[in-house]
């Protein structure tokens, strides 16, 4: 895969901000500002996958509780 070079115009402070969490991770700004990128495109499409998901099965929130299905045994006697 080939790379392609991305300008842009970003406000000091902002820069500054970026300079400081990609030294936090030991990152490059671009090498941090290109993850970052990345992270939220995959956001992005598990989002999707997950919207589609729900339209194909319909809604199931709510079916099974905050802990799962609810069971109920009748006891041994």
């Amino acid at each position: 895969m080939g790379s392609t070079v991305l300008s842009l115009r970003i406000d000091g402070e902002l820069l500054d901000r970026l300079r400081q969490h990609a030294a936090k991770r030991g990152m490059s700004v671009q090498d941090y500002v290109v993850r970052t990128l990345m992270r939220d495109d995959f956001d992005e499409r598990f989002k999707a996958a997950v919207d589609e998901t729900e339209k194909f099965y319909g809604e199931t929130e709510g079916l099974c509780g905050p802990t799962g299905p609810a069971v109920t045994r009748d006891p041994i006697t």
